[in-house]
């Protein structure tokens, strides 16, 4: 939890959304409020409206870069990393395009068309997106539209720029991002390394590549290029990974307690999630193994209960659900764990419990 900015650092902390994003590298963002939280947890006193405008000023953006997966990544970092990181993805879309009907010829089209349009400064919703498609004679019907967005912010045309009201909208990554960093792909897998094991360590070699979708001998390549940036120790006998300064940092024991987001690097970000999560609760958190992750209460670092928001224009409404039996002192801290959600919406909130 102190690599993963939930406690405190021996480096300090982030005081930005640029900051906190760096530091990770990457960060799971397909659900945008939850990703909004995600910073938020780890900016204490910044409301959504804050974190909304960081993105306006391009702090950070969204797009695809790993795992066909949506990410907070820097801006200037984007485009690295989908040449690295995204080329796998790439290369397995040939199948899903055979099921859906589509040719590669097709989406390159789309790209076009969708760079086209967006050209000059432009942002178009999703559904302005699809309706340019659209009127260019290109199919979109089910799930066909969702693939040939993803292709083009994959191929670097497009990025996900921040929403406007609740619409997703889109940009052209050159223009959202006109100075890109560009390293040479050692120094990027050596960045990645670096920044995964900084902010998830102590973990193992194996996640990094699972984070990353890197394969082995790139995820090998990455840990060596990144050097004497990374320390190992042993957890229960296994070799992991870390930050070292944090060699150092105090091992008093801590009994917070959190409410983070569904889709959060504390619980996605690795592939062995038992130091944070009893086996027998990963039906609650991911129902029917779906991918879909619930809103967690995590108490001392292990999660202990979900929470489900209803968020309307006057209160929010947050329904929590205990994983573990709770005594009555402890649903007292979970509720109040509940309070820097609200103020980061600026909204009363209502919070009854569902067991």
């Amino acid at each position: 939890m102190t690599s993963l900015l939930l406690r405190t650092h021996p480096r300090g902390r982030p005081q930005d959304v640029a900051g906190v994003v760096r530091w990770f590298g990457a960060m799971q963002a397909q659900d945008a409020a939850s990703g909004m939280w995600s910073l938020g947890v780890r900016l204490p006193g910044c409301t959504v409206a804050d974190v909304q405008a960081a993105l306006e000023r391009r702090e950070a953006l969204r797009t695809w870069p790993m795992r066909g997966t949506v990410h907070l990544v820097p801006s200037r970092d984007a485009r690295w990393m989908l040449a690295v990181t995204g080329v796998r993805a790439l290369m397995g879309a040939q199948r899903r395009r055979e099921v859906l009907g589509l040719t590669e010829a097709e989406a390159d089209r789309a790209a076009d068309v969708l760079g086209t349009a967006l050209a000059g400064g432009v942002r178009l919703t999703r559904a302005e997106c699809l309706a340019t498609l659209a009127a260019a004679g290109i199919d979109c019907a089910g799930q066909r539209g969702y693939h040939l967005l993803w292709y083009a912010s994959q191929r670097g045309v497009t990025c996900i720029a921040p929403h406007v009201g609740t619409e997703q909208t889109f940009a052209l990554l050159d223009e959202w991002a006109p100075d890109p960093h560009r390293p040479e792909r050692d120094e990027a897998l050596g960045i990645l390394a670096t920044r995964y094991f900084r902010s998830h360590g102590p973990t193992t070699r194996q996640d990094f590549a699972g984070w990353t979708g890197l394969t082995a001998t790139d995820a090998r390549r990455a840990v060596a290029v990144a050097g004497d940036a990374l320390a190992a120790v042993q957890v229960d006998g296994v070799e992991a990974l870390l930050d070292p300064a944090l060699l150092d940092a105090s091992r008093k024991p801590a009994d917070d307690v959190l409410a983070l987001p569904g889709f959060d690097e504390y619980l996605l970000g690795y592939k062995d999630r038992t130091l944070m999560l009893d086996p027998v609760h990963q039906q609650a958190i991911v129902p029917g193994g779906n991918g879909v992750f619930r809103p967690t209460v995590v108490r001392a670092g292990r999660v202990v209960g979900t929470w489900k928001r209803t968020v309307t224009r006057t209160r929010v409404r947050v329904a929590l659900h205990p994983l573990v039996g709770l005594d009555p002192a402890t649903r007292e801290r979970v509720v109040a764990a509940v309070d820097p959600y609200a103020r980061f919406l600026g909204l009363p909130t209502l919070v009854e419990w569902a067991d």
